[in-house]
């Protein structure tokens, strides 16, 4: 085929992959086309592999110009795909509901990591041009920070790390290195130097930059730092398109940056902390320094299962909040299944999800869609607010710091500003729990000493099926 035609045919492909990605993203803003706009997306990046393996034709002032592409270099390539489609289908075929915050923190390492590399390999292949010297140290830079900083995301949240580290004057410190990475890459990009020893000294202190933003964060706004970091590895993605003119690099790393980076803007509006402080490492800070506020004083009320089932048969309004105590009991399932009961009974039920609920944004869409829940029963926070006064019951499952009225009535509270669903308005609140430990953020929840809240202690999974079963009884 002649090279001009093969230029214009991956350039078609790479227009339909990026179309795809745009669809795709489109569908998954719906739970119920979730599935589908995931696998339209798949298809679109599949077709893009397959041009960037098979067609390699150039553009130049003189022509195109076709590059030969030694044979044991698909070996290395097919591969490293089998090896890679291997690993991640087993990961994320195993991976329990609890750990998907994790997985997808570690992906999207990967993927920063990748942006990284493309900036160690191709540097000294483009020392003569100014434009894509400064693609290549930004997308080496950011790929780098969004790497490391996943690492102690992933870190974090599987319990590793389970506490935040401060240093003194770490907002200065953490903001000198940040501009000590930026101006060492300018140095870079502007000086014309070719040594490798400070290009990996580059890479280096974005590495440790990476990890001196994320490593001071609280657990309770870890859901923001995930989005924000996705959205470092769109952004590094998308200067590896400007590097090699690929189109569909370019379109997906916009995509990614752009979507993440609303997300972030939308996870600071749920916690009510500014962006700035996201950026120059004041994130967090309140929650490791903040304490608990005042000592709670007052008395629980425990409510057995058949109380439970009673109080609840006889509603006409119920409210579930799911949270991560849920995802950890894996009771998605039985807890749809007491929907569906209530429902046949005529009782209206839905479903109070809080932006940040859970360990990343979106995690309880995810966990109850697993189980068959309706998407139109999911109601975000600031639509089910104004219902809850004609709430008859508000079931409370796994969920602690997104329902605290501190938020809202204690100015000592690390919490305090953050918008919660306001549950305290409802008639009845039951909520379950293993125990009454502090959530998350580490404080004390001032619901469950409302004379309105009953404790059902126990395992959400356990107790929901005697629920369930006390229900059917009657």
């Amino acid at each position: 085929m002649q090279p001009e035609f093969l230029y214009s045919l991956r350039t078609i492909a790479y227009i339909i992959a990026s179309a795809t990605f745009i669809i795709g993203l489109k569908r998954m803003g719906n739970a119920k086309t979730a599935r589908n706009g995931n696998l339209i997306a798949a298809v679109g990046m599949t077709l893009a592999i397959i041009a960037s393996i098979f067609i390699h034709v150039n553009k130049t002032p003189e022509g195109y110009e076709t590059v030969e592409t030694p044979g044991f270099i698909y070996t290395l390539i097919f591969a490293a795909i089998v090896i890679g489609t291997v690993i991640g289908w087993l990961t994320a075929k195993k991976v329990q509901m609890t750990k998907m915050p994790e997985l997808v923190s570690m992906f999207n390492g990967m993927g920063g990591a990748c942006a990284a590399l493309i900036g160690l390999m191709e540097f000294h292949h483009n020392l003569n041009n100014t434009g894509a010297l400064i693609a290549i140290i930004l997308g080496l830079i950011i790929g780098s920070v969004s790497f490391s900083g996943s690492i102690i995301a992933f870190l974090k949240l599987n319990g590793t790390m389970n506490k935040p580290i401060r240093l003194p004057s770490y907002n200065i410190i953490n903001t000198v290195v940040m501009i000590g990475v930026f101006a060492f890459g300018a140095h870079m990009i502007f000086s014309g130097t070719q040594s490798t020893t400070l290009l990996y000294l580059l890479f280096a202190s974005a590495l440790v930059y990476g990890i001196l933003f994320t490593i001071p964060i609280g657990g309770a706004d870890m859901p923001v730092v995930i989005s924000l970091l996705n959205s470092f590895t769109g952004l590094a993605a998308a200067f590896g398109g400007f590097l090699y003119d690929n189109k569909v690099m370019l379109t997906g790393g916009i995509l990614v940056g752009s979507a993440g980076t609303l997300l972030t803007l939308v996870m600071c509006k749920a916690m009510n902390r500014p962006l700035s402080n996201v950026i120059f490492g004041a994130f967090g800070g309140d929650s490791a320094a903040g304490g608990n506020g005042p000592d709670v004083k007052g008395s629980i009320k425990d409510m057995s299962v058949a109380d439970v089932a009673v109080l609840l048969n006889y509603s006409k309004k119920v409210v579930i909040v799911p949270g991560y105590g849920l995802a950890v009991a894996q009771a998605q399932h039985i807890i749809h299944e007491l929907e569906v009961l209530l429902e046949e009974r005529g009782v209206e039920v839905k479903y109070a999800i809080h932006p940040v609920a859970g360990r990343m944004p979106g995690h309880m869409n995810v966990l109850l869609a697993e189980s068959n829940v309706d998407y139109g029963k999911l109601v975000e926070m600031d639509d089910i607010n104004p219902e809850f006064e004609q709430t008859d019951v508000v079931l409370v499952v796994g969920a602690n710091d997104v329902v605290n009225p501190a938020a809202k009535t204690d100015p000592s509270s690390p919490i305090y500003g953050m918008p919660i669903l306001e549950v305290d308005k409802a008639k009845h609140i039951i909520v379950n729990k293993r125990s009454m430990n502090a959530g998350y953020a580490g404080i004390d929840n001032l619901l469950f000493y409302d004379p309105k809240t009953s404790m059902l202690f126990g395992d959400a999974k356990k107790v929901l099926t005697e629920v369930v079963a006390e229900l059917k009884t009657m």
